[in-house]
């Protein structure tokens, strides 16, 4: 007869189950399960303990990333947003463009250094740049922002995040992407080393720092067009 199935290892979702029902802490109740259904399993308490441990090992880097979130969550309930707007406001003869240029600047060079993962949209863009940015825009048009700009700037933060860190990675010779181009080339007879293909990254890294920096510009033109004519329209309203 074949063996019969051990189902006492599922005490363990019971145990989930009644630990959320009672709302206690998400990550007791996750670690009592596992433990209730490895002792249900018939594993021994020290291959359990090495279970843990390995499995923590192998996946700290996603633990690290899994609590990003909470973390800015905590800071910015506690003002990060609104103390790095003041911050920022501070600051005489900074402008919206001045501003997204420099942090393009500093993103490329630290993604060219590997640093990717220092800043980035959940790490700085929504908690820093973003609200810094809308600081430096209202300095520049001289007023509190509509929705549509407040939009508009926080969508120029998050894109030149996204430039500073696409175009700077590249030049970083132990990126994946630089070590994948070396392989295609050398499937096909062409040896290159990787600091010759980041070094030619580096042109396109520069142009693309030039061309997002005037539209940047642009952007920050268009704003004070826009806020002018509704500046003016509103005089008008005002003197009929």
């Amino acid at each position: 007869m074949p063996d019969a199935i051990n189902y006492w290892p599922l005490l363990g979702v019971a145990v989930v189950i009644g630990g959320f029902a009672l709302r206690r802490n998400p990550v007791l109740v996750v670690v009592v399960a596992g433990i209730v259904s490895a002792l249900a399993a018939g594993i021994s308490v020290p291959d359990l303990l090495t279970l843990l441990g390995s499995t923590f090992i192998e996946n700290r880097m996603l633990l690290l990333f899994l609590l990003t979130l909470p973390v800015i969550g905590l800071l910015e309930h506690f003002g990060l947003r609104e103390r790095a707007r003041s911050w920022i406001a501070g600051f005489r003869g900074l402008t919206l463009t001045r501003f997204q240029v420099a942090y393009l600047g500093l993103r490329q060079l630290l993604s060219m250094a590997g640093l990717t993962h220092v800043a980035g949209h959940p790490q700085t863009v929504r908690p820093l740049v973003a609200p810094m940015s809308e600081a430096a825009a209202e300095r520049t048009l001289g007023g509190i922002l509509t929705d549509e700009e407040r939009a508009i700037v926080r969508a120029s933060a998050a894109a030149t995040d996204n430039v500073g860190l696409f175009f700077g990675e590249d030049v970083f010779m132990a990126f994946g992407a630089v070590l994948l181009i070396q392989g295609f080339y050398a499937r096909n007879g062409i040896v290159l080393e990787p600091l010759a293909i980041s070094l030619w990254a580096l042109p396109t890294a520069i142009a693309a720092f030039v061309i997002h920096a005037i539209r940047v510009r642009l952007l920050q033109r268009r704003l004070e067009r826009n806020r002018a004519r509704a500046n003016a329209r509103g005089a008008a309203d005002a003197a009929h």
